[in-house]
């Protein structure tokens, strides 16, 4: 067995539910999955049950994490509906970004207020992203809110041809603006949603083919690849009001590297887009001596013994994968190798931005 060495994996969207949320998933659960999947360094979302809107919940859920967490960890602040523009300043060094929620999903940030959207995008430092769950046409709306406000935008989780087009144009003329794609958008289409039932429900939704076929024709206008980790339990899945979200830590990448083995991405764009595209947008200080170490030739079925994801399923099960992570070191501490975690909760440290 030739292993392969390439630098820790940054996954700058997950949903670790905590607080607030720890039945389907905390801080210790979704760490260990994120070295399953090679990811040193993740960043955390705040649209938990008690959502990270003031200075207040950033320092309460950094509690939580600094005991809890086994990898690298950091924050998105959230738009408060409620107008929370007061707590900018206070958390603009504390944090990777702003999330605003201009479509609805999980959680209760959605702002549909263009003139409260106007003062977030104003208000928010000139320097760090804002980052938008913006679908199609909300997606046209905060580009021209980004430029009116002169901001840095980052656009979460595209999906569609339209949406990529936009982005693309956007770039070309010289506009700040960057984006990040799921694997699922990457790999599924909405044929695909109707056999996965409520386990293919998350938002955006499942686009088309001619869609997902647009992502990888434009893959180099694509910033970065993100998870958005968002798991639910079985039970909640199977309800009559199924929630928004599938896992992903786990998976990301040996779906990914399969694309490499088939000649769909080059190993360099995988690189650029799960460390070098993450690390830069979000301004992530990294360490030489972090680095996750692959065994490119081993395939294997995905099934719930690779999961360590606290609700135990994936869209992806039953998928033949390629490139089994078996090392990853932190900070020249090796902390997981061949499915076992070797690190204690809390050896996790705080992200730093440049």
């Amino acid at each position: 067995m030739s292993l392969k060495e390439l630098p820790g994996l940054i996954d700058p969207h997950v949903h670790f539910r905590d607080p607030g949320g720890t039945h389907k998933e905390d801080f210790t659960t979704g760490s260990e999955a994120a070295l399953a999947g090679g990811i040193v360094g993740i960043v955390d979302m705040p649209n938990n049950p008690e959502p990270t809107v003031s200075l207040e919940a950033l320092q309460y859920k950094e509690q939580i994490a600094r005991v809890k967490t086994l990898c690298d960890y950091g924050f998105h602040f959230g738009a408060s509906p409620r107008d929370n523009t007061g707590e900018f300043e206070k958390v603009r060094d504390l944090v990777a970004g702003l999330k605003v929620y201009m479509n609805q999903t999980t959680g209760d940030l959605l702002i549909e207020d263009d003139r409260l959207i106007e003062k977030v995008f104003s208000v928010w430092p000139k320097d760090k992203p804002l980052l938008v769950h913006a679908e199609e046409g909300t997606c046209k709306r905060a580009l021209e809110m980004a430029r009116k406000t002169n901001r840095r935008l980052h656009i979460c989780h595209i999906s569609l041809a339209s949406e990529i087009e936009m982005i693309k144009r956007a770039k070309q003329e010289g506009f700040p603006v960057t984006c990040e794609v799921t694997p699922h958008h990457l790999l599924l289409t909405n044929e695909d949603a109707v056999n996965l039932g409520p386990y293919g429900r998350m938002k955006p939704f499942l686009a088309t083919r001619t869609d997902v076929e647009a992502l990888w024709e434009n893959l180099d206008s694509i910033d970065m690849i993100a998870t958005d980790h968002a798991p639910h339990t079985k039970e909640e899945k199977e309800s009559a009001t199924p929630p928004f979200g599938v896992p992903g830590l786990e998976t990301a990448f040996p779906l990914m590297y399969s694309k490499v083995v088939e000649g769909k991405l080059s190993l360099d764009d995988l690189v650029r887009l799960m460390f070098e595209g993450p690390k830069k947008v979000f301004s992530i200080k990294t360490d030489n001596n972090t680095f996750i170490e692959i065994d490119p030739d081993e395939e294997y079925v995905l099934t719930e013994k690779d999961l360590k994801t606290k609700c135990g399923w994936s869209a992806f099960m039953g998928w033949k994968l390629r490139g089994r992570i078996k090392r990853v070191t932190i900070r020249s501490s090796l902390v997981f190798e061949n499915g076992q975690v070797l690190v204690k909760p809390g050896f996790g440290q705080p992200l730093s931005y440049r």
